[in-house]
């Protein structure tokens, strides 16, 4: 299957480049397939051998940030006769150890009654979402909103190319079922009974990529493009968990690209180099949850070993004002999401506190080295949920 290529990596000029993209091609390791994008193909090819009678093989679609890879159909299958197709994609996670790769990814398409627009429905091995806390409501197949989002636009495109759209500004009228052979067996190594989504996997991806993450490539980048900012005269740097923080980031601070740093989940690799090679201002943004981990004194803050302290947040909210039976139900939510929404509404500011923490945390790792720290928290869509203020050495500084 075609690959998309990373963008600005700056070959040719003689010069090093940084940013998110030249991390990834310093690694030297693939990048792959996310399931929300293959979801996204299968589902495609299903619905153009639905309207057309052929199935497109390989089937080529975009992906939020413009790329545009093609896949391989594993299964096809047409039965005009029930208003139904389906075809099916193997996942390839390129180099990094994900469990989901190799699994097949299959979309049955239906034709609706008039009127009903796309509706997303849970096949075998992908689970439902039982318990509140999650970016979907309970009882919702677990399809993530930026592979719906993805899979409503390109089923839009192929009814629009085939004369079966709607009408302007209307969805086509199908239903979307996802389904993962043996993803009920593959979910059992992830997270998703703790976090009450049953039955299977989850639908992800917000870029359609996954970025593999050699612990020891993807740190030795890190460490590249903090070298790279500094030898372009850089003085603020921000280190992001994903490309939603990142852009976060570069719109909070207007930051170039040689000034961003993809951390991933290596906050300590950051911390580490800057305290050795110092820079006069760190950002650090990311995750709510993912930052929460930083601010009770974890370093690595990938899930497999690291996880979200509710009893910390708990601990917190306590300090933030909260009463006994909120700090309670902050301890006992099923995600960190869950708890920052619980003290949002009692007027708690979890997210500043988390923030706070996480940037002093961040100073005690930096050990008195000249650079002043600031943090910001973000929610799932890209909302600023917390800020702490440039604390440390240099605080005010930040010439770019």
């Amino acid at each position: 299957m075609g690959e998309a290529q990373p963008q600005g990596t700056g070959p040719g000029n003689g010069q090093a480049a940084g940013g998110r993209s030249a991390q990834l091609a310093h690694t030297g390791l693939r990048h792959g397939w996310t399931t929300g994008a293959c979801a996204t193909a299968a589902s495609t090819a299903a619905y153009t051998a639905l309207l057309s009678g052929e199935f497109p093989d390989p089937v080529t679609i975009t992906l939020p940030k413009g790329q545009t890879p093609s896949f391989a159909l594993a299964v096809e299958e047409l039965d005009a006769g029930s208003g139904g197709a389906m075809a099916g994609v193997v996942k390839d996670a390129g180099d990094d150890p994900d469990v989901t790769h190799g699994a097949l990814i299959r979309a049955r398409v239906r034709r609706l009654p008039p009127g009903s627009g796309v509706v997303f429905k849970a096949g075998p091995g992908v689970g439902t979402v039982t318990r509140p806390g999650l970016p979907l409501d309970v009882g919702e197949p677990a399809i993530n909103p930026v592979p719906r989002q993805m899979m409503r636009e390109h089923l839009g495109a192929v009814a629009r190319r085939y004369g079966a759209a709607p009408g302007e500004g209307r969805e086509p009228d199908v239903e979307v079922e996802i389904s993962v052979d043996h993803g009920e067996e593959i979910a059992r190594s992830t997270w998703n009974p703790r976090l009450g989504i049953l039955g299977g996997l989850s639908i992800l991806g917000t870029t359609g990529i996954v970025v593999p993450y050699s612990c020891s490539a993807w740190i030795d980048s890190i460490r590249r493009g903090v070298d790279v900012a500094r030898a372009a005269g850089r003085t603020h740097v921000a280190g992001c968990t994903g490309s939603t923080s990142e852009k976060v980031a570069v719109a909070l601070h207007h930051l170039p690209e040689d000034a961003l740093l993809d951390m991933g989940d290596f906050a300590g690799a950051v911390l580490k180099y800057v305290r050795r090679h110092p820079v006069e201002r760190l950002t650090i943004c990311g995750g709510f949850a993912k930052l929460s981990k930083l601010a009770a004194g974890h370093l690595d803050l990938h899930s497999a070993r690291s996880q979200v302290d509710k009893g910390f947040l708990a601990e917190l909210a306590r300090q933030g004002g909260a009463d006994e039976a909120l700090a309670e139900a902050v301890a006992g939510a099923n995600t960190g999401l869950a708890a920052l929404q619980l003290c949002a509404a009692a007027g708690v500011p979890l997210g500043d506190l988390v923030a706070a923490r996480a940037r002093d945390e961040s100073l005690a790792v930096l050990r008195g080295a000249p650079v002043a720290v600031d943090v910001i928290c973000i929610d799932r869509a890209g909302l600023v949920v917390g800020r702490a203020e440039p604390r440390g050495p240099g605080a005010g500084g930040g010439r770019r």
